[in-house]
């Protein structure tokens, strides 16, 4: 069940400093709960392809955040292809928390400690509202596709395989 409390998250924070219309979402976080963006797609009621994870990876030597749906799975090797690079392999979760400042299952998109480069992936691109973690376990942002790639400067491209 949705829960309405609010929650100062830095990603909270960049889109309400951008001015970008938002809807949070809260729900009861189940500690045992493994699969994150799976637990607020049961607990919040969601499309599973509207609900986006937030990934980790080392492209090139070069940090890269993706974000794609949590009914697909990323394709490294697309990934790669989308920034013009040879190699792209996962992050190690400590690493991924360390750089972005939040905890994995609360890695957002938004507010992260520092600019990494983004890819989306474009199945989002003509949904009418995205999810992605807001900062912390439990807690989801709804906002537009358009206004997700815009406030994290991001590209564009086909980077999942389902």
């Amino acid at each position: 069940m949705p829960r309405n409390r609010s929650a100062a998250t830095p990603a909270l924070q960049v889109l309400k400093a951008a001015s970008i219309p938002y809807r949070v979402l809260e729900y009861e976080h189940d500690p045992r709960s493994e699969s994150f963006g799976h637990e607020a797609v049961r607990k919040l009621g969601l499309d599973a392809m509207a609900v986006c994870k937030t990934l980790m990876a080392d492209v090139d030597g070069v940090l890269v955040t993706a974000v794609v749906p949590i009914a697909s799975q990323l394709h490294l090797k697309s990934l790669a292809g989308a920034l013009g690079a040879k190699y792209a392999r996962m992050l190690d979760p400590a690493t991924a928390q360390k750089l972005t400042g939040y905890v994995v299952g609360g890695i957002s998109p938004l507010g992260q400690r520092r600019p990494h480069t983004c890819v989306v992936d474009a199945s989002v691109t003509d949904l009418p509202l995205v999810y992605v973690s807001g900062g912390r376990r439990g807690l989801t942002i709804e906002l537009a596709p358009a206004d997700l790639i815009r406030t994290i400067n991001a590209h564009t491209a086909a980077i999942t395989k389902t």
